[in-house]
C-alpha cells in the first residue's frame, strides 16, 4: 500500500494558480481512476479535475477558498501500488538533467525523465494528469549517473533538517520516520518548483533572476515605475505580491502583517452587526476582468457614438421565426438579428473587426468574425465568443448563441471559449438599461452596446404612433477606426434593425 498526493495540474493559457473551490470527496471515499474530485476556479474558467489514480482518500491538503500555485500537493490518495514520480522529493533531494530540468528520482533510486507521467516538466511542475502539460507517455527509466556514490545535490540534506511528514499523514506513511523517503509528501518541493518557475519567467521578461513574483506583479511594478529588488516582500516563500506593491508605492512598504497574503484567500464573511464595512477578495475572473478593463480604458482611446432605432420590423421577424420549423427547440430573441446584423455590416467596414498590436505598430485585420457575447456570472463577467460567426447561417448562429448562453449560466465556460474574439456585443437591454458607454474587449477595436426594446411614441409619416424602439452604442478605439469608418458600421446595424430586408444588400 502506499500514499500518492495529486498536484494541482496546469490546466493551460499559461495560468500559474487556482482557487479550489468544492470538494466532490472527503478523506474516506473510495475514488476510482479519473473520477471528478474537486472543482477549481482559474483566473478564466471553472474547471472539474479527475483523480489520475484508484483508491482511498486519506487527506484533502487545501481546504475550499484557498488560491494555490500549479504543481501544490491538493489530496492525498491511498492506493495499492505508489507510483514512482506522484511525491514530490524534499528541497535538495532533486537532480537536473542536461536540459536543466529538475528530475525527481524514486524510490528504487531510478530517475523518470522530464516530460513523462511522474517526471518533471518546464517550469518545475509534474506531469501527473492525463490531457494536461506534458506529453503522458509511459515513463522512461534510466540509471542514475554515478549511482555508487551520492551525487553533490544528494548531499544536501544531509546538512539541512528532514522533510517532515504532511499534517495528518498515517504513521506509517513514507515520509513518517525521521529519515525521510525520497518520496515523501513535501510541500516546501512544491514551493521551491513554484520559486524556480517565478525565477525563470523573471529572467525571460528581463527581470531580476533575485526577485520572486508573478507576471501581473512585474507588469504592476513597471507601470508604477517601482524597482522590485527594493520592495519587502511578504508572500510565501518570499515572493513580492501586488499588495507588497502597492504599499511601496503608498510609502508604506513592509508595513502589511505577513498573514495578510492568506487572509486574500478567506471565505467572504457575513456582515456583523455594528461592522462599518465589508471587505470582499477580488480573485479569479473577477480579478482578471478588473484588470483587463483597467488595460483597456487606459490604452485603447475610446469613442462611443449612438443611434437610437425604430426595431418594430425586427420584433416581428423574431415572432416569425419562433414559428419556423428551422428553429424548431431553439430559443430565438432581437439578439439573434442584432447578432447577425453585425457580421454583415463588418463586411463594409472591416476595421472593425480588427485589433491594435502595440509592439509591432500595426493593425491586425481578421478574415472571420470570432462575436463575443459579454455575459454576467455569479463570478464575475466573461465574454465567450463564437468562432467563425459570419460564415453561419441565421439557425446555426442561433443555435450557437443558446449554447453559449447555456454553459455561461453554469459557469463551464472554459479558456478556449474565451480566447481569440474579434467584436463584442453586451446585451444591457435585459437590464431595463437603455444604453451605455461600454469599454473595449482587450484585443478587440470595437464593441456594441444593445439597450431595452421599449414601446415608445415615435414619427411615422408625420404621426405619432407607438413602435419598438432601441438605442445602440458603439466604442471603438481612434487609434483605427475613425468617425466616419465608426459612423458607417453603427448605421449598418441600425439600417438592418430597422428593415431586416436590406440585410440582402450586404
Amino acid at each position: 500500500m502506499g500514499i500518492q498526493q495529486f498536484r494541482l495540474p496546469d490546466v493551460g493559457e499559461g495560468l500559474v494558480e487556482a482557487e479550489i473551490v468544492s470538494w466532490k470527496v472527503k478523506a474516506g471515499d473510495t475514488v476510482k481512476l479519473n473520477d471528478t474530485i474537486v472543482e477549481i476556479e482559474t483566473a478564466k474558467s471553472l474547471v472539474e479535475l479527475p483523480v489520475p489514480f484508484a483508491g482511498v482518500v486519506t487527506e484533502l491538503l487545501v481546504p475550499e477558498g484557498e488560491t494555490v500555485p500549479v504543481g501544490t500537493p491538493i489530496i492525498s490518495v491511498q492506493t495499492g501500488e505508489a507510483a514512482p514520480g506522484d511525491l514530490a522529493p524534499p528541497v535538495g533531494e532533486g537532480t537536473v538533467n542536461e536540459d536543466m530540468i529538475p528530475v525527481i528520482p524514486d524510490s528504487d533510486g531510478e530517475e523518470i525523465e522530464a516530460g513523462k507521467i511522474g517526471g518533471a516538466a518546464p517550469g518545475g511542475r509534474t506531469a501527473v494528469l492525463v490531457g494536461y502539460g506534458p506529453k503522458t507517455t509511459e515513463a522512461k527509466r534510466r540509471p542514475r549517473k554515478g549511482a555508487g556514490t551520492p551525487a553533490p545535490a544528494e548531499a544536501a540534506p544531509a546538512q539541512s533538517p528532514p522533510a517532515q511528514p504532511a499534517e495528518g499523514a498515517p504513521a506509517n506513511a513514507p515520509g513518517a520516520t525521521g529519515a525521510a523517503p525520497a518520496h515523501a509528501p513535501a510541500a516546501a518541493g512544491a514551493a521551491q518548483f513554484a520559486r524556480e518557475a517565478l525565477v525563470a519567467e523573471g529572467n525571460e521578461a528581463g527581470g531580476s533572476v533575485h526577485v520572486l513574483a508573478k507576471p501581473p506583479v512585474r507588469k504592476l511594478a513597471k507601470d508604477l515605475g517601482i524597482d522590485l529588488a527594493s520592495v519587502t516582500a511578504t508572500g510565501p516563500g518570499g515572493i513580492i505580491t501586488r499588495a507588497d506593491v502597492e504599499g511601496h508605492a503608498a510609502g508604506a512598504a513592509g508595513s502589511a502583517p505577513a498573514a495578510a497574503p492568506a487572509a486574500v484567500a478567506a471565505p467572504v464573511a457575513a456582515p456583523v452587526a455594528g461592522q462599518l464595512e465589508t471587505r470582499i477578495p477580488v480573485k479569479g475572473v473577477q480579478k482578471v476582468m478588473a484588470q483587463a478593463m483597467v488595460n483597456s480604458a487606459f490604452t485603447a482611446p475610446h469613442v462611443t457614438e449612438w443611434i437610437t432605432v425604430d426595431v418594430s420590423a425586427t420584433m416581428e421577424l423574431v415572432e416569425r421565426l419562433k414559428s419556423d420549423k428551422a428553429f424548431r427547440d431553439l430559443r430565438v430573441s432581437p439578439l439573434l438579428i442584432v447578432a447577425k446584423a453585425v457580421t454583415l455590416a463588418a463586411r463594409r467596414t472591416p476595421i472593425i473587426n480588427a485589433a491594435w498590436d502595440e509592439a509591432a505598430q500595426e493593425i491586425v485585420l481578421k478574415h472571420s468574425v470570432n462575436l463575443g457575447i459579454a455575459a454576467a456570472t455569479p463570478r464575475g463577467l466573461i465574454v465567450p465568443n463564437i468562432k467563425g460567426a459570419d460564415a453561419m447561417t441565421l439557425p446555426e448562429l442561433c443555435a450557437a448563441l443558446n449554447d453559449l448562453v447555456a454553459v455561461a449560466r453554469e459557469g463551464k465556460t472554459q479558456p478556449a471559449d474565451q480566447a481569440g474574439g474579434s467584436f463584442t456585443i453586451t446585451n444591457v437591454g435585459v437590464f431595463g438599461v437603455d444604453a451605455g458607454t461600454p469599454i473595449i474587449n482587450p484585443g478587440e477595436a470595437a464593441i456594441l452596446a444593445f439597450g431595452a426594446v421599449r414601446k415608445q411614441p415615435w414619427v411615422v409619416d408625420d404621426e405619432i404612433v407607438p413602435r419598438w424602439i432601441t438605442t445602440l452604442a458603439l466604442s471603438f478605439d481612434h487609434r483605427l477606426i475613425d468617425g466616419e469608418k465608426g459612423s458607417t458600421f453603427l448605421a449598418d446595424v441600425a439600417a438592418i434593425l430597422e428593415d431586416p430586408a436590406r440585410a440582402l444588400m450586404f
